[in-house]
């Protein structure tokens, strides 16, 4: 909330280059900054011209560091200080005239020493540049080296699923953004030919739940090594229940995950239970009509809750259930509209008699074609054949 409250007086972020370059890189930059500024003396004294080229800059480094990382009223005193600076200087030169001990300085010398010393300190600033933009550069391709690597770990946790029982169709894609998301879709069949399919959404970007969203599969697989046996209704609470454990240990304290999974069996039962996820669009070709089904639950990983519940639904030969993760419904286009609950159902019964491979792609490009990609774009599609 503070952040929404004071954003206010904020640079835009694609103002704020050094906000995030480290001290280690960063003072590269402000000492080559520093050495740019040296003034003609002419009959100036050393003393004096190096008073003033030291402080010309630092008030440039302060220019730099003002405007790279701290918040835009801070400029205000730094346009202040700039009426303040020319007659400072000008009364330290002229306090250094007076002074016995200082000696004046021919402009023939004034000229030699400003040359000379203009020359080095371009050297040394042209120098310390090329050493900054040198380190970003390895910092930039280690970064993208390392995203690449993550995604292709996402790609093989979260390949697309196309599968097909007797009785149903499974078709789950993610699509992942930019940066390494925690979108998962995944389905299980177990050993009596029945089926489980599950959608998670891991809160937050980045390796941290790129990384929990793998636990994550690997607990909710191992939690269902076990799922052929009992009764039925009850595999899917259990799972939420056995993941709420488990997750609290393995990520940090804000994460969580929101995750929808359904159990469909070889003879055409099904049940669903939710964990604080996006609804679920059920379209049946008999009413001709989309409904929503939700549950108030809590998200996994945050309290050490049980009491899970989950549902039977009723699917008849043709009915299709499909949920989106937050990538999806919360692409918003340049009036800050979302794409939300109404399109996706506009898109789904535009397409519900196609293939849900293609079901899906017309979803997605729907989803694109509306806003700008920001976040994983994940579905799951279930049909009752």
């Amino acid at each position: 909330m503070a952040e929404l409250t004071h954003r206010w007086y904020k640079w835009p972020k694609k103002w704020m280059v050094f906000r995030e370059t480290p001290w280690k890189r960063l003072w590269l930059f402000l000492l080559a900054v520093f050495f740019i500024y040296l003034i003609y003396m002419g009959k100036i004294s050393y003393a004096g011209v190096l008073i003033m080229a030291a402080v010309c800059g630092i008030d440039a480094v302060l220019w730099v560091f003002v405007s790279g990382r701290w918040p835009w009223p801070f400029v205000i005193p730094m346009i202040g200080a700039q009426f303040l600076l020319g007659p400072f200087l000008t009364a330290i030169i002229n306090w250094l005239a007076r002074q016995p001990w200082v000696g004046q300085v021919s402009p023939e010398s004034g000229i030699k020493f400003a040359a000379i010393s203009i020359l080095l300190c371009t050297m040394v600033s042209y120098a310390l540049f090329v050493t900054f933009f040198r380190m970003e550069a390895q910092e930039s391709a280690r970064i993208r080296t390392q995203l690449e690597l993550a995604h292709g770990i996402q790609k093989t946790l979260v390949p697309t699923i196309a599968l097909r029982t007797e009785k149903f169709e499974v078709y789950g894609i993610s699509r992942p953004s930019e940066q390494v998301g925690g979108d998962l879709v995944d389905a299980i069949v177990l050993p009596n030919g029945d089926v489980i399919a599950y959608l998670a959404d891991i809160a937050g970007h980045g390796l941290s739940a790129g990384i929990l969203m793998g636990m994550l599969k690997t607990a909710a697989r191992t939690a269902l090594l076990d799922a052929s046996t009992g009764h039925p209704g009850v595999s899917l609470p259990l799972l939420l229940e056995k993941l709420n454990l488990v997750l609290p240990h393995v990520k940090e304290p804000q994460m969580y995950a929101t995750l929808t999974a359904f159990r469909l069996n070889a003879d055409g039962r099904a049940w669903y239970a939710m964990a604080a996820s996006p609804p679920v669009l059920h379209w049946s070709p008999q009413r001709r009509d989309l409904r929503l089904m939700q549950e108030e639950q809590f998200p996994l990983g945050l309290l050490p809750i049980s009491g899970f519940t989950g549902e039977a639904i009723e699917l008849a030969p043709g009915d299709v259930l499909v949920v989106a993760t937050d990538g999806v419904l919360e692409v918003c286009n340049r009036s800050g509209e979302e794409f939300g609950i109404e399109r996706l159902e506009k898109n789904i019964a535009g397409n519900v008699q196609r293939p849900l491979a293609e079901m899906g792609e017309a979803i997605l490009a729907g989803a694109r074609t509306f806003g700008k990609q920001t976040d994983d774009q994940t579905l799951l599609v279930i049909r009752r054949s």
